[in-house]
């Protein structure tokens, strides 16, 4: 930071869950939030207007590396993928992680979330996040009022197969469809979806269809979100991914293992296509998950304020 009068931060910008620039989902990243008051965050995150922008923090707890904050345009978020993998790749590639180190915590909204780094630790070619134990809500009615919502009929919806809130830190809530088309053809009605929801504050809706075409344990998947977090689609969900994955192991849309391994395309509709992959190690009390992806640096820059 420089004079009293004007203050400036460094920001990292990255896409992730992508190997190539300009695919996958952009994060900006800002190295050091020291001295930004909370509304300023989200000031700054509005008019970085992506899906998420982060704040690196000094720790408050001594088994992490830095507390990160996470805001999307309308709204904090205690926890949510993407921002902790891109966090964590600025972190590694910027020197902010000790020498050779290829786990580690950082600090969220949820308490500590370990990431792992693949490659080399100073520029990682992969970093898996791993998540909290999954839980899911019961079966949820007005499946046909859902699907009108979504601009599908119900026939769209997989049968057999619960409509339901999921969650490991941040609720969503998971439509699954009958392939990857029906996917595609979802438009979103804000005003017929908060109906659908009623007097709960609506959630992020994740719609998912198996893509056995693309190879095995394959899905394809959108997220909206247009209430509250000010986010109208998302090009890759890694907060929603985890118990993506653990909704495929436990209805059985994959096969079950010790340790299954999935991968969910998202954001190909809207261009930005990004590729989460998710390991599931179903364990009596529940299941393991991480989530990773790959990660590409796109530009550096200084915010300044008065």
């Amino acid at each position: 930071m420089s004079s009293a009068a004007t203050r400036t931060y460094a920001f990292v910008q990255v896409d992730v869950f992508t190997d190539r620039q300009f695919g996958g989902n952009p994060l900006a990243v800002f190295l050091d939030g020291t001295g930004l008051s909370d509304a300023e965050m989200q000031a700054i995150a509005r008019e970085m207007n992506l899906s998420e922008t982060t704040f690196v923090l000094p720790p408050e707890r001594d088994d992490c590396v830095a507390r990160v904050r996470i805001f999307t345009p309308g709204r904090e978020l205690p926890f949510a993928g993407h921002p902790t993998v891109g966090t964590a790749y600025v972190l590694a590639t910027s020197g902010r992680v000790p020498a050779g180190v290829t786990e580690f915590a950082m600090e969220e909204g949820v308490g500590p979330v370990p990431v792992r780094l693949e490659g080399d630790p100073s520029a990682p070619t992969f970093i898996w996040m791993r998540h909290p134990a999954a839980t899911f809500g019961p079966p949820r009615d007005g499946r046909a009022q859902l699907a009108a919502a979504l601009g599908l009929d119900e026939a769209d919806l997989l049968p057999d197969t619960p409509v339901c809130v999921g969650s490991t830190g941040v609720p969503f809530l998971y439509v699954p469809l009958r392939d990857p088309a029906a996917v595609d053809r979802v438009v979103v009605d804000p005003v017929a979806l908060s109906a659908w929801f009623g007097e709960e504050e609506p959630l992020g809706v994740f719609v998912f269809a198996p893509n056995p075409a693309a190879g095995p344990n394959r899905v394809y998947s959108r997220m909206f979100a247009p209430h509250g977090i000010g986010i109208p689609e998302d090009p890759a969900t890694g907060s929603a991914s985890g118990p993506l994955g653990a909704y495929l192991v436990r209805h059985g849309l994959v096969p079950s293992a010790d340790e299954v391994r999935i991968v969910s395309e998202q954001g190909t509709k809207m261009g930005r296509q990004s590729f989460i992959h998710i390991t599931v190690r179903p364990r009596p009390d529940g299941e393991e998950i991480e989530v990773g992806g790959g990660t590409v640096p796109v530009l550096e820059g200084t915010l300044r304020m008065a």
